[in-house]
């Protein structure tokens, strides 16, 4: 069985880790949650999930403040992290080594182990310090994933446009899915058609 971390932080879009969270459940995947407090408000605000629905899709819920967990070792056994949304506080945090929590020690960790480490960074628009940041993280072994919608799939809802990104993720972790319809490519295009 497949054991992943989950972070969610106080970025917008906390609605990304929740629906990963119900997939992997949904595909018997052990989930090992972080929900920040910040991200707790934002569960509130952005959804009509409890924080309680959402710490009940996770085979385990960590205190951020808990640097003493199994999973801020590199002895704990795992297939990848993923935090979504993703801060750029957290980013920074990550890009730096700078374990303030067990977000990010376990981020560290897993990067120091050489697993996936996805980060769906989640701000618009980005200046030069985020970028160098991602790129940091991406230099380090990371994975930089912002939630960028692909329309090729005919997405009907907004739903649609947030199972790609979660798609995308579990193609990274090698999770078998069927979230939305893969590109197959187009038949060649007639000139009288434009």
């Amino acid at each position: 069985m497949k054991r992943i971390i989950v972070g969610i932080t106080g970025s917008s879009g906390v609605i990304y880790g929740i629906r990963l969270l119900e997939v992997l459940k949904d595909l018997k995947v052990e989930a090992h949650l972080i929900l920040i407090e910040a991200a707790q408000r934002n569960v509130l605000i952005e959804t009509t999930f409890t924080i309680e629905d959402v710490k009940g899709m996770a085979h385990k819920v960590y205190d951020i403040e808990n640097l003493a967990a199994p999973i801020s070792s590199g002895s704990f056994k795992m297939d990848g992290m993923v935090i979504a949304p993703c801060t750029m506080k957290t980013l920074s945090g990550v890009a730096n080594s700078y374990s303030e929590n067990l977000l990010i020690r376990a981020a560290d960790v897993t990067l120091k182990e050489g697993r996936r480490l996805i980060l769906v960074v989640r701000e618009t628009p980005l200046h030069k310090g985020h970028l160098e940041l991602m790129y940091k993280v991406a230099d380090l072994g990371g994975i930089i994933l912002p939630p960028i919608p692909a329309f090729y799939h005919s997405p009907h809802s907004i739903g649609d446009l947030i199972d790609h990104t979660i798609g995308k993720i579990l193609d990274l972790m090698g999770i078998d899915h069927s979230l939305y319809k893969r590109w197959e490519g187009v038949a060649k295009i007639k000139e009288e058609d434009f």
